[in-house]
């Protein structure tokens, strides 16, 4: 069953059972109201019937000669005298006369009246007090009666009838049943509306959530833009809640899709770039080795003399060349995926005045054509790091300025200490960073130069170096940049939070 159903089934139940306690608590207690009312009259009219009688001589206690002259206020009253002299004799009163138990009463005859007189014979021998008892009469109906004994061995006995309780009752038990059904009926009603109202949102979370599964979004440039309508997301009630939590959810996928793809398209760039940068040094050495290798088929005892030697001794020292090229693209990856994985750095106190001014040093012979500057305090500033990691993030930031800016421009390297962070500043006033770079600028394989040649696009991987060591040592690296003033600033805390309190 669907959850509407299975709601309304039991809020419709539950309530139907209460209904169905309440009408059985409500009908016994007023039906045992109603017996003790009727007790209390039947307890009067007994000891007035019995004060009649006893004035009577046992001759003459009949029911005919008790009632005779006296007003009896209630119709239906049912008077008999069980007596060992006279008999059993009796008359039930109603609106017209006095009529007698043992004549035609209201046309019953002869026989169902005896029956009458002996029941209420067999009632009054089975009583051990005098408490009121119910009894049902052949042909009358259902009497309370009660036996008060009046001398010379007679009893009197008095009956009220049930029939007004039994009406009162039915009547009682009709309305509450009709009123039941209608209750129900409406009950069912609301229920229905209110359930189907309050569940709108949870149907729209199934639509929506139905629409995006039927999209393709394993390949591709995928954008979800199926949302749950606002007014059926509404946090403040349960079921909107649900379908903000979808919302949040599409734009948490959507934004995760956003990136994968953006991933793919970083890897593809990756392996091509890579693959580039690899095909360029085993191209060349390849070259020069089939030229070696030939030269050596041509020439085994070096025949051709100092030539020969001269041209394999050239090609041996480029191919040396090109296969250093390559170790150090091979080592830069295998640095990337080590730093990436929380490994390869040795920690140890590390003063970054004195890395500074090495990699100053060495930067100047490969920048004759560039003013190099250096803004150091009187005081060393001192981390725990990695020293060799930290002098490999000061050479590469050093480069990529001197690399991407045009001869003649100043780079400026300044080291400071603001609070419990080091600082390390490498500033120049060459012409900026290209705007359409700066999202990806630490990216691997990020170029200023889209061309991969030597001299200016590099093989993009230095950037990413230093943010991953820069990373791994808990700091940050930003980039500023606008035309005449572009700067990367590194910050470093004093201790790294992964080795506070541990000895370096």
């Amino acid at each position: 069953m669907s959850l509407q159903t299975r709601l309304m089934t039991a809020v419709i139940g539950f309530v139907s059972l209460i209904l169905v306690i309440v009408a059985i608590i409500t009908s016994a207690t007023l039906g045992r109201t109603m017996e003790d009312q009727l007790d209390q009259k039947l307890s009067l009219s007994a000891q007035q019937h019995a004060r009649w009688a006893s004035s009577f001589d046992g001759q003459q206690t009949t029911a005919q000669n008790v009632l005779a002259g006296q007003t009896v206020q209630a119709s239906g009253v049912l008077f008999a005298v069980l007596s060992p002299l006279t008999g059993a004799s009796g008359v039930i009163v109603t609106s017209s006369a006095e009529d007698e138990l043992t004549g035609t009463l209201e046309g019953l005859t002869r026989q169902q009246l005896q029956e009458i007189v002996d029941t209420l014979q067999q009632s009054v021998d089975t009583m051990t007090d005098t408490s009121p008892v119910t009894v049902t009469l052949t042909g009358v109906g259902s009497y309370r009666i009660m036996a008060l004994p009046v001398g010379n061995g007679a009893i009197a006995v008095t009956g009220l009838p049930r029939d007004d309780i039994q009406n009162q009752l039915t009547q009682l038990l009709t309305v509450i049943a009709l009123a039941t059904i209608g209750g129900l009926i409406l009950l069912a009603l609301t229920t229905a509306i209110t359930i189907r109202l309050g569940l709108r949102p949870l149907r729209a979370v199934a639509r929506t959530a139905t629409r995006v599964a039927n999209q393709q979004l394993d390949r591709g440039e995928v954008t979800i833009t199926e949302r749950v309508p606002a007014y059926e997301a509404d946090p403040r009630t349960e079921t909107g809640l649900v379908g903000a939590a979808l919302n949040k959810l599409l734009d948490h996928v959507n934004t995760s899709l956003a990136a994968r793809q953006k991933n793919e398209e970083q890897m593809r760039r990756f392996v091509a770039d890579a693959s580039h940068e690899l095909r360029t040094p085993l191209a060349s050495i390849r070259g020069y080795s089939e030229l070696s290798l030939r030269a050596l088929r041509q020439n085994p005892q070096g025949a051709d003399g100092p030539d020969a030697i001269e041209s394999t001794t050239s090609s041996l020292e480029r191919i040396q060349a090109q296969s250093l090229r390559m170790t150090r693209l091979v080592e830069d990856l295998l640095l990337l995926a080590r730093l990436d994985e929380g490994r390869e750095l040795i920690y140890g106190t590390v003063d970054l005045t004195q890395l500074a001014l090495e990699g100053l040093s060495d930067a100047r012979p490969t920048g004759v054509d560039h003013h190099w500057v250096i803004e150091v305090p009187d005081e060393p500033v001192t981390i725990v790091g990695d020293a060799g990691r930290m002098h490999q993030v000061v050479a590469n930031l050093l480069a990529n300025a001197r690399t991407h800016t045009p001869a003649g421009t100043t780079i400026t390297l300044s080291v400071g200490q603001e609070g419990s962070e080091a600082v390390l500043r490498v500033h120049d006033d060459g012409p900026g960073i290209d705007p359409a770079l700066r999202d990806e600028l630490f990216a691997r394989f990020a170029r200023g130069d889209s061309s991969r040649a030597r001299q200016t696009g590099g093989t993009g991987l230095g950037l990413a170096i230093v943010k991953a060591i820069v990373d791994g040592h808990g700091g940050t690296i930003l980039a500023t940049s606008e035309p005449g003033d572009t700067t990367f600033t590194v910050r470093l805390p004093l201790t790294p939070a992964a080795t506070a309190g541990t000895p370096a």
